[in-house]
This record gives structure tokens, C-alpha cells and sequence, in this order.
């Protein structure tokens, strides 16, 4: 969809991570994205860019089909893989014999639908996936959970999918510091649990239910502070939503955060949590908080009870809503010394997720 350093999202994080890392694992590979060559100065050797992000959408379409013909000009390709159904499509024509992956980062048009987009840009993204999905050889989604909705909804034969779940630089998120010493250098609160958040404001990740839920945590535990990092279409409404309800002392809405500030946030923190509430595939912040020393409540949707169901189940919200995301804040904050520790959270991250793992098992689907 673009490069990661010039937008943001969980998409572009995998794969910039992927790019990064497949080199390091002796990969040749090119990468094309949606984007301008200035916008990173940390973009990794065979990046390209083949539009602006400002450009109208046949123009992008257009350069994109140019991009990749002129690649494959240049010399034979083992396997191109696409990461986005809108890029793939105007390169279908050019991959007839060409063995093509498609990694599979949540259906697009229902979560367009979610987000209350209107019927006819709905329909118009299923049928883009629909016929992107029917050319592709093997797929490769972040969870079981999107597995299953290929196989479901897209009619994908499961022989075909390959769970392959997304990855982080835990170097780069184990900062090695105290919460408290990570508190100070933020300016944030020492003397209360802190409580994150890390999310776009939108619908369908569950934040109006996580808002309310503060306000019956706040009776038990009066000091607590959620503090949400991410920007988005509602956040007036969840100002709104925190005056309303007179929590202005005890939420607090961030922003975007500094990429290179975003390790230390996680590692202030007593608890992340991922509220989502649909079509959450993976969730990446899950594995960035752990990788931090951070342990992270989820909502048993999607991919995220894979995430952390074998490192302690009981990080596991057993219901999606405000009562069920109340009363698990609340035992959670009562017994922080029972939850899995700093470097228990960073040492399951690192045996799973670090992105070397990652990049190689992806790698050997391609080889497949």
C-alpha cells in the first residue's frame, strides 16, 4: 500500500519487515510501493516507488503496471508476491506463468463495510479481491483466523494458505530500561498503573468499549490511566465520549506516536490492551508491547488468542465489550505480580516473532 515510513499501518509494518530482512536471508529482492523516493532515508537497497499516494487512483494503476513490466524486462523473477489486491490488478496479465503469492492482511471490503463505507465502494473492493484471489498460486496470512476466512469466504482451498503470523525487531523494542526510568524520559505519571493502547480510532478495534470500561475501572482503581496512541476518523468522537463521561484525568489520547519513541511507551506501561471488536487478523501492537517487556490483554477475536494464548491464556478476554473488558482490567491491575513477567513477555517474543524467524519462514513458502 506505501512504504512504512511515510504511512503508517500494520500492513506497510509487515512489509517493510519482510524487505528488510528477506536480504539479510540471502533473498534477491525488489520491492515496489506506493509512495516518494524522499519520504524514508532508512528504505532498504531494491526499493522503488511507483506514485505518489496523492495521485489519482487510474494514474497509480498505471504507474504500477509500468513499475513491474519494466522489472520484469530487466531479468527472470522466481515468484512475485503482492501484498495488496488494488497493486496486484493491473499486473494480473503479466503473472499468467509466473508463480504469485498473496499475502493476505484482512478482506478489504468488509472492513470497509465495518468502517460504514458506502455499498457500491464495498462491492467494488470484493470484486478487485475476488479476481486478485483466483489468480494467486498460495496465499500467506498472519493468523488461522484469516485462513479460515479465505477459505470461507473466497472459496481458497486450504492446501493453498499458509499461516505465517507478522513479526518485530525485538533488539529494537527490548530498550532495556525500568518502567520507571522509561516513564521519566516520557513525562509520564510514576505513581499510577499505566494502561496502553496502541490503535487507529476507528470502529470495528473497539476503543468506545475500552473508553467505557475505564469508567467503572476508575471506582476500584481511582489512579489509572489509559493512554491511547493512534489517530483516526473518530477521534472527536472519543473526546467527546471521554468528557461526557468526566475521565479526562484518566484517559488520555496521544496521537500518533514517534516510531522511535514507541518501544519506550510500551515499556512504561503496567498492560497493553487490544479491544478489537471484528476482523482483527493479527494485531501487531500485541507483539511490539511484548517485545517491550509489556504484557497485553485481547479480546478473543481474530488472530489475537493466537498471539498470546500459548504464553498465559488468561491474557485472553473471555467476551468482546465494556463488562468483560472492565472486570479483566480490573483483576489484571489488582494482580500485576501475577502476570507474565518483563522478560517472560520479551523472551516468548523473541522465540516467535523476531523478525529473522519470520522473513525465513515466509521464504520458504516462495521456495515452495
Amino acid at each position: 500500500m506505501g512504504w512504512f515510513g511515510e504511512e503508517p499501518g500494520g500492513l506497510n509494518r509487515v512489509y517493510a519487515g519482510l524487505l528488510g530482512n528477506f536480504a539479510q536471508s540471502g533473498a534477491a529482492v525488489h520491492g515496489v510501493v506506493a509512495g516518494s523516493a524522499d519520504s524514508s532515508q532508512s528504505t532498504p537497497a531494491g526499493l522503488s516507488f511507483f506514485a505518489s499516494r496523492e495521485a489519482p487512483t487510474f494514474a497509480r494503476l498505471r504507474a504500477c503496471r509500468r513499475s513491474v513490466q519494466q522489472l520484469m524486462r530487466d531479468g527472470p523473477m522466481d515468484v512475485a508476491a503482492a501484498h495488496f489486491a488494488l497493486y496486484a490488478l493491473p499486473v494480473l496479465d503479466f503473472l499468467r506463468k509466473q508463480p504469485f503469492v498473496f499475502h493476505f492482511h484482512g478482506p478489504w471490503a468488509n472492513e470497509s463495510k465495518a468502517e460504514h463505507e458506502g455499498s457500491v465502494h464495498v462491492a467494488a473492493k470484493r470484486m478487485i479481491e475476488s479476481f486478485v484471489y483466483g489468480r494467486a498460486d498460495r496465499f500467506i496470512v498472519l493468523s488461522a483466523a484469516f485462513a479460515s476466512i479465505l477459505e470461507r469466504d473466497f472459496g481458497v482451498d486450504r492446501h493453498r494458505i499458509f499461516v505465517v503470523p507478522g513479526g518485530v525487531d525485538t533488539k529494537r523494542y527490548g530498550v532495556g530500561v525500568s518502567r520507571r526510568d522509561a516513564r521519566e524520559r516520557l513525562g509520564l505519571p510514576t505513581d499510577r498503573p499505566l494502561i496502553l493502547s496502541v490503535r487507529r480510532l476507528i470502529h470495528r478495534v473497539g476503543l468506545e468499549h475500552l473508553i467505557d470500561a475505564i469508567a467503572e475501572v476508575r471506582r476500584n482503581q481511582p489512579d489509572a490511566l489509559l493512554l491511547i496512541a493512534g489517530t483516526g476518523a473518530l477521534e472527536a468522537q472519543f473526546r467527546e465520549r471521554i468528557a461526557a463521561q468526566e475521565l479526562s484525568q484518566h484517559v488520555r489520547l496521544l496521537g500518533r506516536i514517534p516510531e522511535d519513541d514507541l518501544p519506550l511507551l510500551y515499556r512504561a506501561c503496567d498492560l497493553s490492551v487490544m479491544p478489537s471488536v471484528a476482523l482483527e487478523g493479527f494485531g501487531l501492537p500485541a507483539v511490539e508491547s511484548l517485545a517491550a517487556g509489556t504484557p497485553v490483554l485481547v479480546t478473543p477475536v481474530g488472530g489475537l488468542p493466537e498471539i498470546v494464548g500459548e504464553l498465559d491464556p488468561a491474557l485472553i478476554v473471555p467476551e468482546v465489550g465494556t463488562q468483560a473488558l472492565a472486570e479483566a482490567l480490573g483483576r489484571a491491575l489488582r494482580g500485576l505480580g501475577t502476570l507474565p513477567s518483563a522478560e517472560c513477555c520479551a523472551r516468548y517474543a523473541q522465540g516467535r516473532f523476531d523478525w529473522p524467524i519470520i522473513a525465513r519462514q515466509v521464504l520458504a513458502v516462495y521456495a515452495r
